[in-house]
């Protein structure tokens, strides 16, 4: 991997942005890819701002490597602001953000958090979904993969590439 990646990756990791569970969540979304183990969540909070319903707040959970966390990271700061429409346009590459071009071992990162961004807010982004029950003290969330899933949450396994 190229140097100065890595070293973005490490500044990301040093102080990653939104990551937990985010109590009073509107919409959820979890993804896992089979080929690698990775699993990541992303809850959502939205605000009415100038009467359109916007991101108002999105944080994260993944069972990932530092290059998953860290585009995690930088996407929930990336789609603050924006409404669901919005965020679904952005692409992969968009969602490295400050990371710049990934290189292909590592493009699956980006899409984990692009599945798991899509989980939250499609198919229909004018509905948002509930978001589960909060995390109890004794669960995590690989206790929450492994409960069968409830009606609101999809669980999305991403082809391998």
């Amino acid at each position: 991997m190229n140097p100065d990646l890595e070293k973005r990756i490490r500044e990301a990791i040093a102080n990653p942005q939104n990551m937990g569970e985010l109590a009073g969540a509107d919409s959820v979304g979890s993804v896992g890819n089979s080929e690698c183990g990775e699993m990541l969540r992303l809850w959502v909070k939205f605000k009415d701002e100038h009467g359109k319903k916007v991101i108002d707040r999105a944080t994260f959970q993944s069972f990932g490597c530092e290059t998953a966390i860290a585009v995690a990271s930088l996407a929930t700061e990336l789609i603050r602001g924006k409404t669901a429409e919005e965020a679904l346009a952005l692409k992969t590459e968009d969602l490295a953000g400050e990371l710049g071009p990934l290189p292909p071992m590592k493009i699956h990162c980006a899409q984990l958090v692009e599945g798991a961004l899509r989980s939250a807010l499609a198919p229909n982004a004018d509905e948002v979904k509930p978001a589960p029950q909060p995390v109890t003290a004794n669960s995590n969330l690989l206790d929450q993969f492994t409960r069968p899933a409830a009606d609101d949450v999809r669980l999305i396994f991403l082809d391998p590439i």
